[in-house]
């Protein structure tokens, strides 16, 4: 038996599927050739196309901004949209916003580490320095909001989509908040992907055309997923709120046993589905899976690694829930016989990281 801590009720993302409200509407995606800076040869990532701010979240302006506070300013305010909620009727210093991030606002900070190298540090352009800082997407969807919440960022290496869920359900459960806007993602930099490539982690698919190949190594990408969590009940019976899952629990550990820790977080309840949102590597080859197999035994259906968002592979989990909820709902299939639709095991490994998992109820 679980108890339901709080509700998915809200879900918008900046992916490069593009701004969108709601469920992202599976579709296949074929990594682009990268013409932001210049390379050595082709290369190949997953990216988000410009747009236009100010056509999706009228009156936004963004142009002082890292783009991964650009698009964490459009990704919450669609998920407030899709929730449904009206900010003006809530009390705003109860509305947290909790972001998980691998590298931050990392364009930023890599323009001015870059001013530096060419200018002196004497001679180094200083404006982009308060924009670089790790928590300034949160601050600013905070500051768009009005919310005078809890406001924290999490940078946890494989885990901060998955540590930023874990926070948020938390602080509702504590009593510290009403309602939390989550957010997880990463922009993709020079640096960022130079530094992929010399540690050997990317698919041979980044430099060529050919489609993506089942093997080692990935395919970077970029993005921000946004979702709004409160608690069960929290709502009159007269105001219904769409639910895309409920949180039950979660679990994240630096080392120990992976199965014997999530066995005992899962207790009697057992997942019709199993989300893998880890490493970056294709499902064939992820630990991962591998761990999905052990716990789920043959009767979990485990989802197939999206592209798209193993390319995050360290703010990867609410995009990696998203689709797999996506692909759900296009089945039009319940998870099992289970009237109440299944569990799923948002589920996420690292070798050196130690582990994350996170049950959810699917209506």
């Amino acid at each position: 038996m679980t108890v339901n801590l709080a509700a998915i009720t809200g879900i918008g993302s900046v992916s490069p599927y593009g701004p969108l409200t709601g469920l992202i509407p599976p579709r296949l995606l074929e990594p682009e050739s990268i013409t932001a800076w210049t390379t050595a040869g082709l290369r190949r990532a997953f990216v988000v196309k410009p747009f236009r701010h100010a056509s999706v979240v009228p009156g936004l302006k963004t142009r002082r901004l890292d783009r991964l506070s650009a698009w964490a300013l459009v990704a919450s305010s669609l998920a407030i949209q899709d929730s449904g909620i009206d900010l003006r009727e809530l009390d705003r210093s109860r509305v947290a916003v909790v972001f998980g991030t691998g590298f931050g606002c990392a364009e930023l900070t890599e323009a001015f580490y870059r001013s530096a190298l060419v200018n002196g540090w004497s001679g180094t352009d200083p404006s982009p320095f308060p924009e670089g800082l790790a928590n300034a997407p949160a601050s600013h969807v905070a500051l768009w909001h009005r919310l005078r919440g809890p406001n924290i960022t999490v940078g946890s290496k494989s885990f901060a989509g998955q540590t930023a869920l874990i926070q948020a359900a938390s602080l509702l459960l504590h009593g510290q908040a009403d309602l939390a806007i989550v957010l997880a993602g990463d922009t993709l930099t020079r640096a960022v992907y130079e530094w992929y490539e010399a540690a050997g982690l990317l698919s041979p698919a980044c430099y060529n055309s050919e489609p993506l190949p089942e093997g080692a190594g990935f395919v970077p990408s970029e993005g921000v997923a946004a979702v709004v969590l409160e608690p069960v009940g929290r709502r009159p019976a007269r105001i219904e709120a769409r639910t895309y899952a409920h949180f039950s629990s979660g679990r994240w550990a630096a080392g120990g046993q992976p199965v014997e820790t999530v066995r005992q977080m899962l207790g009697d309840s057992v997942p019709s589905l199993i989300i893998c949102a880890g490493d970056g590597r294709p499902c064939a080859s992820s630990s991962t899976t591998a761990l999905a197999r052990e716990i789920g035994g043959p009767s979990a259906a485990i989802t197939a690694a999206q592209p798209v968002a193993a390319g995050l592979p360290d703010s990867s989990a609410l995009l990696h829930l998203i689709l797999a909820l996506s692909d759900r709902a296009l089945s039009n299939q319940p998870l099992s016989s289970q009237p109440d639709g299944g569990r799923a095991l948002l589920l996420g490994t690292s070798g050196d990281s130690g582990f994350a998992a996170l049950l959810l109820d699917l209506p």
